[in-house]
C-alpha cells in the first residue's frame, strides 16, 4: 500500500475550476493505478476517474469533458482539474491507488478533501 494526501480542495463557484492534486509515497507509484471517488452528504461513494499505470484515463459520464486527470511520475502526484463545475459536484473527495494487476480495485485510500460548489 501507499500513502495518499490530497490537498486543492475549497469553495468555487458555479462555472469556476478547482485542481486537485493527490502526493502519494513510495518509489512504486509509477507502476500503480490511481483513481478519484467522491461522496455528497447522504450518498454512496461514486467513481470519479482513473488514470492507469500507463497514464490511459477513464471517466464517469457525469465529468467527462469537464475534468481531466494526469500525473507526474516524476512528482509522485496526480492530479484532477476541475472545470465548468457545477454544485451537483460538491463532495468530498477521494484519491485512491492501486497495483495495476488489480484494477480496476484500489486498495490505498487518502482521507479526503471537501469540494464545495455554490450555486
Amino acid at each position: 500500500q501507499v500513502q495518499l494526501v490530497e490537498s486543492g480542495g475549497g469553495l468555487v463557484q458555479a462555472g469556476g475550476s478547482l485542481r486537485l492534486s493527490c502526493k502519494a509515497s513510495g518509489r512504486i507509484f509509477s507502476t500503480y493505478d490511481m483513481g478519484w471517488f467522491r461522496q455528497a452528504p447522504g450518498k454512496e461513494r461514486e467513481f470519479v476517474a482513473a488514470i492507469r499505470w500507463s497514464g490511459v484515463s477513464t471517466y464517469a459520464d457525469s465529468v467527462k469533458g469537464r475534468f481531466t486527470f494526469s500525473r507526474d511520475n516524476a512528482k509522485n502526484t496526480v492530479y484532477l482539474q476541475m472545470n465548468s463545475l457545477k454544485p451537483e459536484d460538491t463532495a468530498v473527495y477521494y484519491c485512491a491507488a492501486g497495483p495495476a494487476r488489480n484494477y480496476p480495485d484500489f486498495n490505498s485510500w487518502g482521507q479526503g478533501t471537501q469540494v464545495t460548489v455554490s450555486s
